[in-house]
């Protein structure tokens, strides 16, 4: 090019002066043209601050070196660095701040120019992911000195199927005696499946819970019969079924004078409170007095030493768990005297 010009001027010169003088004006001309025409006004705001710069690059980026405007590598500029800038365009600049992130274990020191918290995560390729915790907020926007705490947050679904414990039913038996019992069913366990979720944060373990328990096998209660059916078995033998038993103060009488107030041939001697024959009948029920608020007149009972028994008779002396016992003579009164007896109420 520059060959091209030492001809043009050359050839120009040698037609004479004036064509030589009017030619290197027009020059100057053309060239002053272009060099104006180059020449750009551009705005540069950074962090919000504004001045005005001038250029003859086409390129932000020559732009703002010739200006002595220093982008940093992490401040971020709009248009890009490589983007055309036209004249009275605006190039804004971000000044990054200096972040420090808490996260994965480790202290991290961060120049960043993103809007927020969330954005600089992302940039600095330590994203949130679904259940991760942030300190302070996502959407705080960045300042310097800034301190950002991750927290990871993981959970872990475990399935496991546990026995359901079976109950035991107890059921008396009406049938059976007493202190005996038989298995009438056996029990067997259920099955339960579970889903326990198990949060951790930063690797460890800061909560469990079951989210979900479904029964796959119903338990089996166990069924169990208890005797129920009460059994005396005197020493003479045999066995006396009861439905209740008294700890009673015995005493005995006969019809006589000194028991009854009453001699034979006498209105009512010999005769109980029920109108019935006083009787002792060893192999059979005998008359006992008793306290009708205690024993009703009429129970059959089985007294200790005594044998058989029905409530037939009361007495003026017989109040609350003492028995009045029946016997034919004195001289069996006064064998038996006072005594403290277990007496049966016989079913």
């Amino acid at each position: 090019m520059v060959e091209n010009l030492k001809k043009y001027l050359k050839k120009y010169f040698s037609n004479g002066p004036r064509t030589a003088i009017a030619t290197v004006l027009i020059m100057v001309v053309i060239l002053t043209t272009v060099i104006f025409n180059m020449r750009k006004t551009i705005i540069v705001s950074v962090d919000g601050s504004e001045k005005t710069i001038t250029t003859f690059s086409s390129s932000c980026r020559t732009a703002l070196e010739n200006n002595g405007v220093i982008v940093g590598p992490k401040d971020k500029t709009t248009p890009s660095l490589d983007s055309i800038i036209e004249n009275q365009g605006k190039i804004l600049i971000k000044r990054a701040v200096k972040i420090a992130v808490d996260v994965d274990g480790k202290q991290i020191s961060i120049q960043s120019s993103e809007d927020n918290v969330e954005k600089m995560l992302q940039a600095e390729g330590l994203g949130l992911q679904e259940f991760d915790k942030v300190s302070p907020s996502k959407d705080m926007a960045l300042k310097d000195g800034l301190k950002v705490v991750v927290t990871r947050v993981q959970t872990k679904d475990v399935k496991e199927v546990k026995p359901i414990d079976y109950t035991t039913t107890i059921k008396n038996d009406e049938e059976m005696e007493e202190g005996n019992k038989k298995v009438v069913q056996e029990g067997q366990p259920g099955e339960k499946e579970t889903v326990t979720r198990i949060i951790y944060e930063n690797g460890k373990e800061v909560s469990k819970k079951v989210i979900s328990e479904i029964i796959k096998k119903q338990p089996v209660e166990k069924i169990v019969a208890m005797g129920a059916l009460k059994v005396y078995t005197p020493s003479r033998g045999g066995k006396i079924i009861y439905s209740d038993s008294l700890r009673m103060r015995a005493t005995a009488y006969t019809a006589d004078y000194d028991s009854t107030g009453k001699s034979p041939g006498d209105s009512g001697f010999g005769i109980t409170a029920t109108g019935a024959v006083a009787k002792r009948n060893r192999d059979s029920y005998s008359s006992v007095a008793v306290d009708p608020r205690v024993i009703p007149l009429g129970t059959k009972l089985y007294i200790e030493g005594y044998g058989y028994g029905v409530a037939e008779d009361t007495g003026g002396a017989i109040k609350g768990n003492k028995i009045d016992l029946f016997f034919n003579s004195s001289s069996e009164v006064d064998n038996w005297g006072v005594r403290w007896v277990n007496v049966y109420v016989v079913k």
